[in-house]
């Protein structure tokens, strides 16, 4: 992909496209995270469903150290979600042309830390687990408020339920019979196919990147973000030397 093209990815000026590419790139990186990340810590950092669910489950039975790690997760993901959208809209009051780039290193840099620090998992610290999965929680929250500014809730990238939703949606528009040809346009049931490949992409990204997660963190171990940390580098880096 041309150089030009990379940095219109995370440029202010938006499109279609663009939103698209770098909507796939990002569940390709959110895949391999989250997958790697239950490797690490044994518990998927960006589904704050099944994380509010143990948060009343353990509530009941009276969990303590579970219910506190719950809630410190998803407090950590709304924390990363607060502070992808501080830089944005920081950095559109300055009229910056990195509002999108800023946050995008942010997260390379905290996946760089994730890759340090996992490395000293090996003392078994139950402390430093947990803030591991608090970092990892954290990560998650940022990127999907970036993908969700940048395409007005259009795109998520760390959860597949609302896409999955979609596609399902479309396939059943799809294979929906219309008896009368003559029915007329409006009141037809017509599958929108633009709107069923992009979500089918998105969904087949955030896929592959958790193979490729899986597969990596178990051969490379933490050294395998390097990768993820390089890709979001690249897409970030010339808008900021834009600005520079």
């Amino acid at each position: 992909m041309p150089i030009h093209y990379l940095r219109t990815l995370t440029a202010p000026e938006r499109t279609d496209r663009n939103n698209l590419h770098l909507g796939i790139t990002l569940c390709f990186v959110a895949g391999a995270t989250n997958a790697g990340g239950f490797l690490a810590v044994g518990q998927y950092t960006s589904h704050m469903t099944g994380i509010l669910s143990g948060l009343a489950d353990n509530w009941v039975l009276g969990n303590s150290r579970l219910i506190i790690a719950a809630v410190a997760s998803l407090l950590m993901f709304m924390a990363g979600a607060i502070t992808s959208t501080l830089l944005i809209n920081w950095a559109r009051r300055r009229g910056s042309r990195s509002l999108y780039a800023e946050p995008l290193m942010l997260e390379a840099l905290l996946l760089l830390c994730f890759g340090l620090l996992g490395g000293q998992l090996d003392s078994h610290s139950p402390g430093l687990v947990s803030l591991t999965m608090l970092l990892l929680c954290f990560i998650m929250g940022l990127q999907n408020a970036i993908i969700t500014k940048i395409s007005k809730a259009v795109i998520r990238t760390t959860h597949l339920t609302g896409l999955i939703t979609d596609i399902s949606i479309e396939l059943g528009r799809l294979i929906y019979w219309n008896r009368n040809p003559s029915t007329p346009e409006h009141i037809k049931v017509l599958c929108d196919r633009t709107h069923l490949k992009v979500q089918a992409s998105l969904v087949m990204a955030f896929f592959c990147g958790a193979l490729l997660g899986a597969f990596g963190f178990s051969h490379l171990g933490f050294s395998s973000t390097i990768f993820l940390a390089l890709i979001l580098a690249i897409l970030s880096i010339g808008p900021l030397i834009e600005d520079f």
